[in-house]
């Protein structure tokens, strides 16, 4: 198997993002890989934004996993910058194979890099074995999240 390499995204990954976000239950109901123009939108508004890092992990020219790198800057934690990961998803046929943890591996030292004091991330509660994944890495759930629709 060739090696996995990782880099930001371009807008030509857009497609192939957008259906690892539908793979899933839950994404297979809130994506919408038919229509991108919105997906394009987005990803605009995150190329501009220099604390976004929209990544994708590449197997054989093949995007295989993405997640979303956010640094967000605060005056908490005496003046701390938290990595926020989000959107983390890896082709179906990769689950399993080692990809995840590598990827969220790479996340975390990116943010590192790019001068995180802590790394932080957000799961949905119905995603059981994605919470038992993230505390196999050394995360903790210390916190209880809430979403309100506008």
């Amino acid at each position: 198997m060739c090696a996995i390499s990782y880099r930001r995204a371009h807008r030509d990954d857009i497609p192939a993002i957008v259906h690892l976000l539908a793979d899933d239950p839950l994404g297979a109901t809130r994506e919408s890989p038919d229509d991108l123009s919105a997906y394009f939108d987005a990803f605009a508004a995150v190329a501009a934004d220099p604390h976004q890092h929209l990544m994708v992990a590449v197997r054989d020219e093949t995007i295989v996993g993405t997640l979303q790198l956010t640094l967000i800057p605060g005056l908490s934690r005496r003046g701390a910058t938290r990595a926020q990961i989000e959107s983390v998803r890896v082709a179906g046929g990769e689950r399993g194979s080692g990809l995840g943890t590598a990827l969220l591996e790479w996340a975390i030292e990116e943010a590192r890099r790019l001068g995180a004091d802590l790394v932080q991330l957000t799961s949905d509660a119905g995603r059981v074995e994605a919470h038992r994944f993230y505390e196999q890495l050394g995360f903790t759930p210390t916190h209880l999240g809430f979403k309100l629709e506008l």
